[in-house]
């Protein structure tokens, strides 16, 4: 045979489930899709179901699929956005990123293995559904929010800043090799955006090879942790919020009480409030008073609101007593005035 490996799929059925018919006006052309949606949306509904057995197709499954595809086009919009002046002079060992950014590279590790098993399996379904969690619930989610104070804020310098936009380009990287053969347009439509020229496409690059040193499955079993008391101050500030007692988490300066001690111990050098994006945090060892804020599913963490004291800074709206006290930055926090004189000095020496 011509061949070494043959691919079959099951038919492909109408919304409901019923074979599709000319007769009962239920098929659905590929144009008509590519017209309305794009053939980046078509291409991203047949990698993300099972086509090894029937599989539908209507209006509502490919509104899921226009949304998925929304928020992986959202993403690489935010880090084409923090990366437009990104110097590659300035990039970050990894030995000497914070642990925050050493966790999202130990992912790409993880991910890189997953991702090349799974197109070697023709698991396209398994590719997409990777990707599309990874870049909604760990970057999104939690990385890129944990991130934007110091990526808007911090001063050109900040070792936390470089670190960040050197994890930004990795990830642009990364992704768009990783999807560039599902979301064929979009993905060469990006990387055009960082890397123009008539000799450069997206399909002309094969998978990133990953460092080795990324690994590192303590660092990732401690945030795990970490992570855990986030999910508890980020449920008791939901609450906050949906009361109306405060409209941004950083209006808040929440009492952590921590009884279990492995937890307790996990973020003991970990910067909890600017991880839970909150303007202060106190973190107590102890069982939480009766009425503290709880979750069934996190054991040994109890959360009490505390309203931030201070002043709103103008900058980053981060409420500090600070803010106030440089005389030519009476507006905003120490950090935010730091930054902004090396702003000005930046720009005359350009």
């Amino acid at each position: 045979a011509p061949y070494k490996t043959v691919l079959t799929h099951g038919f492909t059925m109408d919304n409901k489930g019923f074979k599709m018919s000319k007769s009962l006006g239920n098929t659905v052309a590929p144009q008509d899709i590519i017209k309305q949606y794009g053939a980046d949306i078509l291409r991203l509904w047949a990698a993300s179901i099972d086509y090894t057995e029937d599989h539908r197709i209507g209006d509502e499954i490919l509104k899921n699929n226009v949304e998925a595809y929304r928020k992986m086009r959202n993403t690489f919009r935010w880090m084409l956005g923090n990366l437009s002046h990104y110097d590659k002079k300035q990039k970050v060992a990894h030995k000497d990123m914070p642990e925050l950014e050493q966790l999202i590279l130990h992912r790409l590790f993880e991910l890189d293995k997953e991702i090349k098993k799974s197109y070697k399996e023709y698991d396209y379904k398994k590719v997409t559904s990777l990707l599309s969690n990874f870049m909604n619930i760990e970057l999104s989610a939690f990385y890129f929010d944990t991130r934007k104070d110091a990526l808007y804020c911090d001063a050109p310098s900040s070792i936390k800043r470089r670190s960040a936009l050197s994890v930004l380009n990795e990830l642009f990287n990364h992704l768009s090799a990783w999807l560039a053969p599902i979301l064929v347009f979009t993905m060469e439509e990006v990387w055009l955006e960082r890397n123009p020229g008539e000799d450069s496409s997206v399909h002309l690059r094969t998978f990133p090879d990953v460092p080795a040193d990324w690994q590192n499955d303590i660092l990732n079993e401690k945030w795990q942790k970490i992570r855990k008391i986030r999910k508890v101050v980020t449920g008791a500030l939901e609450i906050e919020r949906k009361e109306k007692n405060i409209g941004s988490s950083l209006e808040a300066a929440p009492k952590v009480y921590i009884s279990d001690t492995d937890l307790y111990v996990a973020q003991h050098d970990a910067d909890m409030a600017e991880i839970c994006i909150t303007s202060d945090i106190e973190i107590i060892q102890n069982e939480g008073p009766l009425e503290a804020f709880r979750l069934e599913d996190v054991a040994g963490v109890s959360v009490v609101f505390e309203r931030a004291k201070g002043t709103r800074c103008a900058r980053s709206w981060r409420v500090l007593k600070e803010v106030g006290t440089d005389k030519n930055y009476p507006d905003i926090s120490l950090r935010d005035a730091n930054a902004m004189r090396e702003l000005q000095d930046l720009e005359l020496t350009e």
